[in-house]
């Protein structure tokens, strides 16, 4: 219940873009709020973007076009915005989301990505999904795609992990150069979960430069870190359950960093993930 209150929160303060999968288990609750909150007249559909993942089990072209049908079905909606591949490996396809051998070691399968990425192409084909990207893609991986014979739609976006402490410069000028936008997830660094963080990097929102910042303009270090991302053109897709949060993560528009603050914060660096994919 608290995801429903959440997303119809959200668009309240203002939020449009909307970043789901199927793996976060709660895609009924994001499209029960969006419904409703067409429903008051708040929004309409078309004011939404949306976007849906197309998990590892699932990258058999054949495969693609029923999940995405899937995902529709549950967010109740006709279209995504935006289908993305979530992850560039795959995994033994079937009902169970980690399939484990007898070890309790992931079962990866072998694919071929440019074959998912016509299935991709032949969703978007259908008006099943307006746009298609990519998430955790190198440039190596990005370059397969776009280098195949016969490319259709190229990814309009590539999700990966991107903060002050992981900037992506690389990634950021190749994406640029090919008109992929990139997407930043834990934009304002991560929880402390052992199981699935690294905890060797400190708390990006304790960073002394970022609060320094953050005393200058009235704003936290997580509004500084936001307008950061934004300012290099990245999108950010911070994560929230707290109504306060939610709001103050939108109050990033009434101020703007310096050349001089924008290089500082470049210089935090340290060119390391907190969200380290282990699996």
């Amino acid at each position: 219940g608290s995801c429903l209150e959440s997303v119809k929160i959200a668009i309240d303060t203002g939020y449009r873009h909307i970043d789901g999968a199927f793996v976060y288990y709660n895609e009924h609750e994001v499209g029960q709020a969006i419904r409703e909150k067409i429903a008051e007249g708040k929004i309409k559909r078309e004011d939404i973007f949306y976007c849906g993942k197309l998990w590892n089990t699932c990258h058999p072209p054949e495969l693609v076009r029923p999940t995405l049908e899937k995902t529709l079905k549950i967010l109740q909606l006709d279209y995504v915005d935006l289908y993305i591949i979530e992850l560039p490996m795959a995994f033994k396809p079937g009902d169970a989301i980690y399939p484990k051998d007898e070890n309790g070691k992931i079962i990866y399968h072998e694919t071929d990505l440019c074959a998912t990425w016509e299935a991709m192409e032949a969703c978007k084909d259908a008006g099943l999904a307006k746009s298609i990207g990519v998430s955790n893609f190198n440039r190596r991986q990005l370059e397969m795609i776009l280098n195949k014979p016969g490319l259709k739609y190229k990814p309009v976006s590539n999700q990966v992990e991107c903060h002050p402490y992981f900037t992506q410069p690389k990634l950021l000028e190749f994406c640029r150069q090919h008109d992929i936008v990139i997407v930043g997830y834990s934009p304002l660094g991560t929880s402390r979960d052992e199981t699935w963080v690294n905890v060797s990097s400190p708390p990006l929102l304790k960073d002394p430069v970022l609060n320094a910042i953050g005393k200058k303009y009235n704003k936290t270090a997580a509004q500084v870190a936001l307008r950061f991302s934004i300012q290099r053109g990245v999108v950010v897709i911070p994560k929230s359950f707290n109504p306060q949060r939610i709001k103050e993560n939108f109050q990033i528009f009434d101020f703007s960093l310096t050349e001089k603050e924008m290089k500082e914060i470049e210089a935090l660096n340290k060119n390391v993930r907190y969200v380290e994919l282990l699996m």
